[in-house]
């Protein structure tokens, strides 16, 4: 009887004392739970103050009316642009300095003789029949060889298919900036108020016409430092400048049949 009473006790007190693994089984899943908790509470206050942080922003920058948003927006591409401007700065400041425009052009053909001789021919050409005009007209003191023919000579002749080249550009460029010469002179005298006015006028008629001839800007200079061009007046715009320009014309042409038809 006390046998089988201690043996009752003895499993009535293995049933009741839990063991060692159950319990450490039970504390690491109580300690899992609680880190769980905690790092959901956590989260959670980290969501709620960055929205609170969000919303305080808002509220006092204005950034929730659609336009401060595009403003922001705006601001946010313009800093991104500028960003890549000065990176590409600073990389074409890092490149090493080309030396290209000092060299001949890449690609173009050596001219050929004829090419050479014809331009100077008919360069020649002009100068001679300029000079022969002059010793016509002599007697009315009036000459026809002016130092611009010589550039215009070259843009003909050199570079015929050119802009500067235009027959419209020539004309109304000569005209243009010769009558404005006068006209400076007219107003201010000769001097350097006269001659930067004249040349100022030109170019700028130059531009707004759309005639862009290199050598009519130095017409208003010529006619303001040349004495014996003032008693035109503003026949200066017709003679010698626009008057030249006809016979370079008919010369340009002859240059241009030879080059296309005699070539050696």
């Amino acid at each position: 009887m006390g046998i089988q009473l201690r043996t009752c006790y003895y499993h009535h007190n293995r049933l009741m004392i839990p063991s060692l693994s159950s319990l450490l089984y039970a504390s690491s899943s109580t300690i899992s739970i609680s880190i769980s908790l905690l790092s959901s509470s956590s989260q959670i206050a980290d969501d709620k103050s960055r929205s609170t942080i969000n919303k305080t922003f808002r509220r006092y920058s204005g950034l929730g009316s659609s336009s401060v948003n595009e403003r922001a927006e705006a601001n946010w591409r313009r800093r991104r642009v500028g960003s890549r401007i000065v990176a590409a700065s600073s990389d074409n400041a890092n490149a090493p300095i080309s030396w290209d425009d000092w060299k001949p052009q890449k690609g173009s053909e050596a001219p050929s003789l004829s090419d050479v001789v014809w331009p100077a021919a008919g360069a020649f050409a002009t100068m001679a029949v300029l000079g022969k005009m002059d010793q016509m007209l002599a007697r009315k003191g009036v000459s026809m060889t002016i130092a611009p023919f010589g550039a215009v000579c070259a843009v003909l002749f050199a570079t015929p298919s050119s802009p500067a080249a235009r027959k419209y550009n020539m004309f109304i460029a000569q005209i243009g900036s010769a009558a404005f010469g006068v006209l400076a002179f007219s107003i201010f005298g000769p001097g350097w108020l006269a001659r930067s006015t004249g040349l100022a006028a030109a170019i700028a008629f130059m531009i707004y016409t759309r005639a862009i001839h290199p050598p009519a800007a130095s017409l208003p200079l010529l006619f303001i430092d040349g004495a014996k061009l003032h008693h035109l007046n503003f026949w200066y715009a017709f003679f010698p400048g626009a008057a030249g320009c006809i016979l370079l014309c008919l010369i340009q042409e002859v240059v241009c049949y030879l080059k296309d038809n005699f070539k050696f």
